[in-house]
């Protein structure tokens, strides 16, 4: 059993008004800075990829809450391919809206590892002061991802960009000089991180938001699904969700006895990425912490815990029907079975471990966790929520995405 993790009402309260305090003007802004606008043309150039072929929104699209756009991809190994052709990740995309407000990676004074970016939290903000900066910085040279080689080739390709003029306005003509690749490769990562905070992308403008400047009310379903997130089914108790402009995260990370995700194209990998084959289990913090010398000593405690991702835009998808994929290797299909798993954990049989969602949910069982040491029994496993509640907890979900019109 993990320690309850608990913060205190004082501590909560001081992040929700810091973030609201420092996101007021944001929110007000009605266009995109210079260096907003630069981020923005980065993101989305699919030419800084070795082939060509893939930019951040590949793997983090708009239309579909800023995660993965492909409805096949996520409904089956939900891991995306890079830019060589056979090469995947080993974990499914997180969304890239509201990464910006994860603090720089630390441990609080209740010994609680928070903040950073990535899955594992090893984007620390240590080296650009921001974590979504130094998070930016990881894809382009990432063999499995952009794959390019040097940030020589990152900061040659933004020079010489359609956009490379502006890149020169924000930062000076300097900056394409050979002699300043690495303080140009940061200014690159800090123009992603300046657009991924801009209300393009941090928009809080959701049916729950739309709630606090009186435009719009929760149906009695919604209503009651609020109620349930905030108490039985102890939801809120990791996904904070104080108010107006709430982020739905704690920014810690948790091992939640997630099931191996059968289908994960990684298994297959060179073993020159994956020498384990199928054998390979994902780490998650504990891993990144072992990689630490000041942080090695909690390693094995922390194995197999991933950050608690924001909700806001959970349901976000450009369809009815497109499928999107949850968890951090994907393993979930939908709202339905993830939040039935978080209430019955630990109450259904175990299934074999190559069970799908769909299997589980058919057989009535779950596959057992990946990780087995450090699952957190204490918040999730057995909430003894009625279908009809799961169902509620679902329909509030389903109010976080942005963009919403009464």
């Amino acid at each position: 059993m993990t320690r309850k993790k608990s913060i205190t009402i004082f501590g909560v309260c001081m992040i929700v008004i810091l973030f609201a305090v420092s996101l007021g003007t944001v929110t007000a802004q009605t266009t995109l800075t210079d260096m907003e606008q630069l981020g923005q043309s980065i993101f989305f150039d699919t030419n800084l990829s070795l082939h060509e072929n893939q930019s951040c929104a590949t793997c983090h699209a708009p239309e579909a809450g800023w995660t993965g756009p492909d409805s096949i991809v996520n409904a089956g190994p939900a891991i995306y391919e890079g830019s060589v052709t056979g090469l995947f990740g080993n974990r499914k995309p997180p969304s890239s809206a509201y990464a910006t407000l994860s603090p720089i990676f630390h441990m609080d004074k209740k010994g609680l590892f928070v903040g950073g970016n990535f899955w594992d939290g090893r984007a620390t903000g240590e080296v650009l002061g921001n974590p979504a900066a130094d998070q930016a910085q990881g894809p382009f040279l990432n063999p499995l991802e952009q794959a390019l080689a040097a940030p020589a080739d990152v900061v040659a390709k933004v020079c010489a960009a359609s956009y490379g003029d502006l890149f020169k306005q924000v930062y000076g003509e300097a900056m394409c000089e050979p002699a300043n690749v690495s303080e140009a490769y940061g200014d690159i990562a800090l123009a992603i991180a300046a657009f991924e905070a801009s209300p393009e992308s941090n928009a809080f403008t959701s049916k729950f938001d739309l709630t606090f400047d009186g435009k719009v009310k929760l149906d009695k379903l919604e209503q009651r699904g609020y109620a349930l997130f905030r108490g039985k089914g102890k939801c809120h108790l990791c996904h904070i969700s104080n108010g107006k402009m709430a982020l739905f995260t704690d920014f810690t990370f948790d091992n939640l006895g997630l099931p191996k995700n059968p289908e994960n194209p990684f298994y297959y990998a060179d073993p020159l990425y994956n020498p384990d084959g199928y054998d390979w289990v994902d780490p998650g913090l504990g891993g990144f912490l072992g990689s630490r010398d000041e942080y090695k000593d909690y390693a094995a405690e922390h194995m197999g815990m991933h950050k608690v991702p924001t909700l806001r835009n959970v349901d976000l998808r450009p369809g009815p029907d497109f499928v999107k994929a949850y968890g951090h290797n994907g393993y979930f299909k939908t709202l339905e079975g993830i939040v039935h798993f978080y209430n019955t954990r630990d109450v259904l049989p175990t299934c074999l471990d190559d069970y799908t969602e769909a299997q589980a949910l058919a057989s009535d069982c779950w596959p057992a966790p990946e990780v087995p040491e450090n699952v957190n029994t204490v918040e999730l496993g057995n909430l003894g929520l009625t279908p009809d509640e799961e169902a509620a907890i679902v329909a509030f979900l389903k109010t976080l995405s942005d963009g919403y019109q009464p």
